[in-house]
């Protein structure tokens, strides 16, 4: 039975059409019928989805890829336990996002178990590969991984961070090798899992026990609660270091392991750096560390400008870390805006420069290196075809 409940969609604040599916508990096999549309005058339709296997789940539910028997498509389904008296912020935040790199919510509805339980379930597009069974699979041939694919991967992890950082204001708080999709045909990458996501807010405070251990920033660990979007900078530094070196390069035990690690690799932090991410921080007591140099923690053959961006991204001072559309500058990713640059089976790269509302804070020479000559010919063709000037 399918049926719209008003009061609960109301009380949820949501502003699209929710229904309530009372069903079977289990997941694999089962079928979930739902409707959608029906706001300003649009027609009501029926939507059935066929629950096919589990691909991930958590502390936060679990995530399911399901065929959609109407169109055929394929989608992955976010079912998560739904607290009655609250919003659920990863579907506020999933609602205003839009961009190529970072994963579309195509629609939700509720679902209610046999013992009242309310769920919610994100319907989100379905990206087959996460990066990390992409390192995995290199690891496993005991390969590393071939460095276009590392330019490719990280260029579009700081396009979709440039994206949420300055167009919603999205703070991701959990990124890792598990929250990157990656389509292994056309190797367009997308940031998932929003769960833990948050809009920063200027002087307001922040739990610091956030980010998974090998990903979280120094600041974190020091029990900061007025942090800034940089700690998804430092965590994406950790990404780019794992991919460069097969393995991740701060995997601490426990939370002041993961202290000793960083400090193994950036030295002990200063007095001045420990203010500057906790000023608050008093019990600074840490044997004196030298900083080991990055063209020592990365292999011989590595690029200087892959260490380079490591090192500007791995700084313990979050102001001094640089940002995401900056990242993206960077001349690492270079080889990316060559004019005849392709994939190594010859096939194009997926879209790199469709910027969206991201640019529009950037400075003309930020824009001016992101946007490559050749594409911007192609623009300016299509304005001239456009006009007919």
């Amino acid at each position: 039975m399918v049926f719209t409940d008003a009061k609960l969609a109301l009380a949820l604040s949501l502003e699209m059409s929710a229904s309530v599916v009372n069903g079977n508990d289990s997941l694999t096999g089962h079928i979930i019928s739902t409707t959608i549309g029906g706001k300003n005058g649009e027609p009501k339709q029926t939507i059935s989805y066929m629950a096919e296997r589990v691909v991930g789940s958590g502390s936060f539910g679990v995530v399911f890829q399901a065929k959609c028997l109407e169109t055929g498509e394929t989608v992955a389904i976010k079912k998560v336990l739904q607290d009655r008296r609250y919003k659920n912020r990863e579907l506020q935040l999933m609602r205003v996002m839009d961009h190529p790199n970072v994963i579309s919510l195509k629609h939700c509805f509720f679902s209610t178990t046999s013992t009242n339980e309310l769920f919610l379930n994100l319907v989100m597009e379905y990206v087959p590969e996460t990066m990390f069974r992409v390192l995995k699979h290199y690891f496993d041939a005991k390969q590393r991984m071939p460095l276009i694919y590392v330019k490719l991967y990280m260029y579009q992890i700081f396009r979709g961070l440039a994206y949420i950082h300055t167009v919603p204001g999205v703070c991701h708080r959990d990124l890792k090798p598990q929250n990157i999709l990656v389509d292994p045909l056309t190797h367009q990458v997308k940031l998932c899992d929003f769960g833990s996501a948050k809009m920063l807010v200027k002087g307001e405070a922040n739990i610091s026990y956030i980010c998974s251990r090998f990903y979280r920033a120094p600041e974190l660990i020091f029990g900061a609660t007025e942090y800034t979007t940089s700690i998804d900078i430092w965590s994406a530094g950790c990404v780019l270091a794992e991919l460069l070196l097969g393995q991740p390069l701060f995997p601490g035990e426990s939370a002041v392991d993961q202290l000793v690690e960083i400090i193994k690799v950036l030295g002990t932090p200063t007095r001045e750096e420990v203010r500057c991410m906790n000023p608050n921080y008093n019990d600074f007591r840490f044997p004196q560390i030298k900083a080991h140099p990055w063209h020592k923690v990365f292999h011989k053959k590595m690029p200087p400008e892959a260490i380079d961006l490591a090192s500007r991204l791995l700084q313990y001072s979050p102001s001094l870390r640089c940002t995401a559309l900056e990242a993206c500058a960077h001349s690492f990713f270079d080889e990316l805006r060559e004019p005849n640059a392709r994939l190594p089976n010859g096939r194009p790269f997926p879209p790199l420069f469709n910027f969206k509302q991201e640019l529009s804070g950037a400075s003309p020479e930020l824009v001016n290196k992101l946007i490559p000559d050749h594409v911007k010919r192609q623009i300016e063709l299509q304005f001239v075809h456009l006009t007919g000037t």
